[in-house]
């Protein structure tokens, strides 16, 4: 399956690299780029991609905004947030707005096509000094791993970590589905009752909580 991508940049190289970096790849198609976040939107809601790999930071609309116009207008377009510096405040914004990944431009390219493949197919990707940040952001330290034995963390069955702890690994439904030997309709209910029992706004937030409470490790 070809996954259909739009880039959206404010810097002409940046989007011209991440053009032929991309169009390198057999199952990757960019059918589109934007100079700003306005822009960004419309496009999006032109052409409907499988996944939006959005700047943080671009004149109009920041990749926050992006975030939120794109959810609320082409929900089933994934959003990949790039960002330039980890301790961006904007990172927590765009997270809340339901973006599925966030990576940071010192990223490679071989992770950056790994990650588009993995949102594109459901999953969460989190750049390892973004869920740092996130954790900073958040106004907690990382707590230490739950105790395997108890099976139970804040009130979540031992299930539910189970599912929880691949989700936040950055496994789509399907893959979580095989490694548990359930089935994906299974994992996506434990998924829907995590985000409402725990009071996140999505996955990605639920990814977030994982690393915070240390269930991710």
């Amino acid at each position: 399956m070809t996954v259909r991508v739009v880039l959206a940049d404010d810097q002409a190289v940046v989007r011209d690299g991440l053009a032929l970096l991309l169009g390198a790849a057999d199952d990757l198609d960019v059918v589109g780029a934007a100079a700003d976040g306005t822009q960004a939107v419309s496009l999006v809601l032109a052409v409907r991609p499988d996944v939006a790999l959005v700047d943080l930071r671009m004149p109009g609309l920041d990749g926050a905004g992006v975030t939120a116009a794109v959810r609320a207008g082409a929900p089933e377009v994934r959003v990949l947030v790039l960002t330039t510096y980890a301790d961006d405040d904007a990172v927590l914004p765009a997270l809340r707005a339901g973006a599925a990944g966030y990576l940071t431009k010192d990223t490679t390219g071989e992770a950056l096509v790994a990650a588009i493949r993995t949102v594109a197919a459901g999953g969460s990707v989190l750049d390892a000094s973004v869920q740092r940040r996130l954790v900073e952001l958040a106004g907690a330290p990382a707590a230490a791993p739950p105790d395997p034995s108890a099976g139970i963390a804040d009130g979540l069955t031992a299930r539910e970590v189970d599912v929880l702890r691949l989700v936040a690994q950055g496994l789509s439904n399907q893959q979580t589905a095989t490694r548990l030997v359930v089935s994906e309709a299974t994992v996506k209910t434990h998924v829907n009752h995590l985000i409402s029992k725990l009071g996140v706004d999505g996955r990605p937030a639920l990814v977030a909580w994982a690393w915070r409470h240390g269930i991710a490790r």
